[in-house]
């Protein structure tokens, strides 16, 4: 259901319908750890920048970290009250957005083991999130046909976009956080001036 690269790309975590979550080397195509622990399917997985922590979502409602060097669970976190869809660390690796079936999204302070913010703007559950490389904003992208970009530090939306004709599936930054792009269950994808925020580009058929 979901995958991510290790920081150093040597690595893929995997996560399934199975509930397990798999770290697999990429110069063997071994299965080298499984993490077993959530209840239901695991949704959603992501590194954290130094490589030492990952994070997943799951239907189980729930995010679990998990230390790379103990091979182990580390802590549960509990807030949502339906699916968990997606995970992200922020790039100094102290927060963790997630995004729910609850049409919510919560920003977790990771040393805290706890919710430090939530957002609500959607209608719809909440299918993709991700931060910007400086970590101020947030991007997600809802059932409810569209984007939102999130000022962090005021912890409130910014913007709404609209031009997706479906559910939003999948979001992200460009690397200099200029530019968004979008997946859509309307089959296209869409690029975004971050800045001006205003379409640039629409692939699809």
């Amino acid at each position: 259901m979901c995958v991510a690269f290790s920081p150093d790309g040597k690595r893929i975590a995997s996560g399934s319908q199975d509930r397990t979550l798999k770290v697999w080397d990429l110069e063997t195509g071994q299965d080298m750890l499984t993490l077993d622990g959530h209840s239901d399917a695991v949704s959603g997985v992501a590194f954290s920048p130094d490589g030492m922590q990952l994070v997943s979502g799951s239907w189980d409602h729930t995010l679990k970290i998990w230390n790379m060097e103990q091979r182990a669970e580390s802590r549960t976190l509990k807030g949502h009250t339906l699916h968990v869809e997606c995970v992200a660390f922020s790039p100094d690796g102290k927060r963790i957005v997630s995004c729910s079936g609850d049409s919510t999204l919560k920003i977790w302070n990771v040393d805290k083991e706890l919710e430090v913010l939530t957002l609500k703007g959607h209608s719809n559950g909440v299918l993709g999130a991700a931060f910007s490389p400086d970590g101020k904003r947030i991007v997600s992208g809802g059932g409810d046909y569209t984007l939102k970009l999130w000022n962090v530090e005021k912890g409130q939306e910014a913007i709404t976009l609209k031009d997706h004709t479906y559910a939003v599936s999948s979001v992200a930054f460009s690397p200099d956080g200029k530019r968004l792009a979008s997946g859509s269950y309307d089959r296209t994808v869409r690029i975004w001036d971050a800045g001006m925020v205003g379409e640039t580009h629409t692939a699809g058929r």
